[in-house]
């Protein structure tokens, strides 16, 4: 009778781990850092260039941010989407057309909530224009002058395996190229930055466009990433081509660990995870699983004493 116990208890074991979500490994590439140092905690194909869909839209991003911040640019200055747009193709579900007038905050909203690829071509564009003023590379056009200053953003961050081709991700001509580790560079500068972290972690944001007869038309975005809100997730980004299959980013947060020091004071220490994922099957399964066994990393790591070392991305 123990025998037979033994065995079903053995057979239920077998079947619970045989109904698991798909494992993390199914990713083409994955990588769990410390949102602090970058300090990688565990990677497959890290530094294997991948298509990487609308994860792009960080870079963009923050070329923005980082343009509109040295320059004392305001981000509720409206401007108009160009014509251009038309050629992206595909679907256009906020309804940004050719005429409207949007602030620049909102379309940062649009590309980074709901991925919109007509709202980071509009910034790059006009930004691209701003920059043209102060280039001495004459025959580029804004859009180009654009994704330069997002090659440059790389360039600076370390990203040695990642070019950007466009503001969008877009990837039916040429594609552009990232991997697991570069990612995590370019997120921990992101998430870095308290704007960004703001535009990010929102679930839901309501828009307005002004349309060129002199209407206005409001639009609730909704959040791409299931993930927000759940296990300290405050971001990031997900992004989805043919090429690139499911991509998804996220950042976690716990509350800071605080250490007693022999002179009464305290040391302070920020808790936060990043894991980028790329080429899934199951893009929210499997980073969720990587955000669980990253914790347990985390705490190992954090036992010996916060090694960095040769790992340090």
């Amino acid at each position: 009778m123990k025998t037979v116990s033994v065995f079903f208890i053995l057979l239920s074991t077998v079947l619970s781990v045989c109904c698991l979500p798909s494992r993390a490994g199914a990713a083409a590439a994955y990588a769990v850092a410390d949102g602090v140092s970058g300090h990688l905690l565990a990677t497959h194909h890290g530094d294997e260039r991948l298509p990487i869909a609308s994860l792009t839209k960080i870079a963009t991003a923050m070329v923005v941010i980082d343009w509109a911040e040295h320059g004392k640019e305001d981000l509720g200055q409206r401007i108009v989407v160009p014509s251009s747009v038309l050629r992206l193709g595909g679907a256009n579900p906020v309804g940004f057309d050719p005429g409207d007038q949007v602030s620049m905050r909102d379309l940062l909203y649009a590309a980074l909530l709901q991925s919109d690829n007509r709202a980071a071509h509009t910034l790059a564009e006009h930004v691209g224009r701003r920059l043209a003023g102060r280039s001495r590379q004459d025959e580029a056009t804004p859009g180009e002058l654009f994704v330069a200053q997002m090659n440059a953003l790389a360039r600076k961050l370390g990203m040695t395996r990642t070019r950007f081709l466009n503001p969008h991700g877009l990837d039916h001509e040429e594609s552009p190229f990232s991997t697991a580790n570069d990612l995590v560079r370019l997120t921990n500068y992101a998430m870095a930055r308290s704007s960004f972290r703001f535009y990010v972690s929102q679930k839901q944001r309501r828009i307005q466009r002004n349309l060129p007869d002199g209407g206005m038309v409001e639009y609730l975005l909704v959040n791409t990433n299931d993930l927000l809100g759940s296990n300290g997730v405050d971001g990031v980004k997900t992004g989805r081509t043919r090429k690139a299959g499911d991509c998804l980013i996220l950042s976690a947060a716990r509350p800071p660990e605080s250490v007693p020091n022999p002179d009464g004071t305290h040391t302070i220490t920020p808790r936060r995870l990043v894991v980028v994922v790329l080429g899934s099957g199951n893009r929210f399964a499997e980073g969720g699983e990587l955000l669980q066994r990253g914790w347990r990393l985390y705490d190992e790591w954090a036992a010996r004493g916060r090694p960095t070392g040769k790992n340090k991305n």
